[in-house]
């Protein structure tokens, strides 16, 4: 059957078919990474989920990945390439591919595409999906709150666009609300993954006084920094425990393994449908990690109770009263933010220092 395989995926083509050839041949399931599966950071936990969606299948499903591909013409190369090997289902899984990924979903109608954090689905094989992970940093922004003695703490920020705005006002919220006389340093680094800028920007951060530190980036060179010069700082996407043993509080965990095997299965029964998928702590796409010992107990207690009541659906992180920068009312006492504001977010919220940059 494997020496047969290209000639009769050539023939598929010929016929204006993707996908693969036979019904008893494995599902062809690709994966697309913006940084190296070894970031130890968010495309690690992708690549943990693939690695899950094998496990689970068995021969019933075939994966491929191709890792640090830039977003943009790079992307679209890489997933028509996907597309032409006999890919059933393409999960692209990085904000910048949402173009590339309806371009190429566009030229291959049987073939499903999923992407991660985008907000477009221009046709009918496309599919969205994204974790809540501003339920995340209400969490840890609280611990942070409590932990820095300076009343500094500095940001890491990629890109300024709504999924990285919304993490830096939760944690602000939270912060603030323990901690009234908490700032927030902000470093805009226009980068998922360099380890050099990421490390760059904590010192720099350090060197503002800060003493805790959070993350939008991928690698774990802030928690390093963190680690040597005795500061605090949380992983971000996966745990990073390893690189500071002392520095880390705790961390947002991306849990996309369910995820990808719900959405492999359904390829496989013929379920699949286009639809945008949104999800946070309570169906488990986004995991607290463990708490430290070196958070006190009355801290740890604050923050696991915070995490149940958003898992619960009692409390939403972004609630009123709440202000934008510029003082105006944002949300009332009691109201809560809904998902099409969170889903466009440009504006930092009250007490936030600085511009969002361009």
């Amino acid at each position: 059957m494997k020496s047969i395989k290209p000639i009769l995926a050539g023939a598929a083509l010929a016929m204006g078919l993707t996908g693969a050839a036979q019904a008893d041949d494995p599902l062809e399931v690709g994966f697309i990474y913006v940084g190296p599966v070894g970031d130890f950071g968010w495309s690690y936990e992708h690549n943990q989920g693939r690695l899950a969606v094998e496990e689970h299948f068995g021969d019933a499903v075939e994966t491929t990945f191709v890792e640090s591909v830039p977003e943009g013409a790079d992307a679209e190369r890489v997933m028509t390439q996907m597309a032409l090997e006999g890919a059933d289902l393409i999960f692209s899984t990085s904000f910048g591919y949402m173009d590339p990924t309806n371009a190429v979903a566009a030229r291959f109608p049987n073939v499903r595409f999923e992407h991660a954090t985008g907000y477009r689905r221009d046709h009918s094989n496309v599919s969205t999906y994204s974790a809540r992970f501003y339920e995340g940093r209400a969490v840890i922004g609280t611990i942070a709150g409590h932990m820095t003695e300076t009343n500094k703490v500095g940001y890491i920020a990629s890109f300024p666009i709504p999924e990285v705005i919304r993490g830096i006002n939760s944690a602000y919220i939270h912060a603030q609300r323990v901690n009234p006389d908490v700032e927030f340093k902000i470093v805009w680094v226009y980068t998922w993954f360099d380890p050099a800028k990421e490390a760059d920007a904590a010192t720099a951060l350090i060197e503002q006084g800060v003493d805790v530190i959070m993350q939008h980036t991928d690698s774990p060179a802030a928690m390093t920094i963190a680690e040597e010069q005795g500061i605090f700082a949380f992983g971000q996407a996966s745990d990073m425990a390893q690189f500071g043993p002392t520095a880390r509080l705790s961390s947002i965990i991306d849990n996309w393994s369910p995820y990808y095997i719900e959405r492999t299965q359904a390829v496989l029964d013929g379920t699949w449908e286009s639809t945008d998928t949104w999800d946070g702590i309570e169906p488990g796409m986004v995991e607290i990690g463990e708490i430290a010992d070196s958070v006190p107990a009355e801290v740890r207690a604050e923050a696991e109770a915070l995490s149940a009541s958003i898992e619960s659906g009692e409390y939403h992180a972004f609630t009123g009263p709440l202000n934008r920068q510029d003082g105006s009312v944002w949300l009332a006492e009691g109201e809560t933010a809904d998902d099409g504001t969170l889903a466009g977010m440009d504006f930092y919220v009250e007490g936030i220092e600085g511009e969002i940059p361009n």
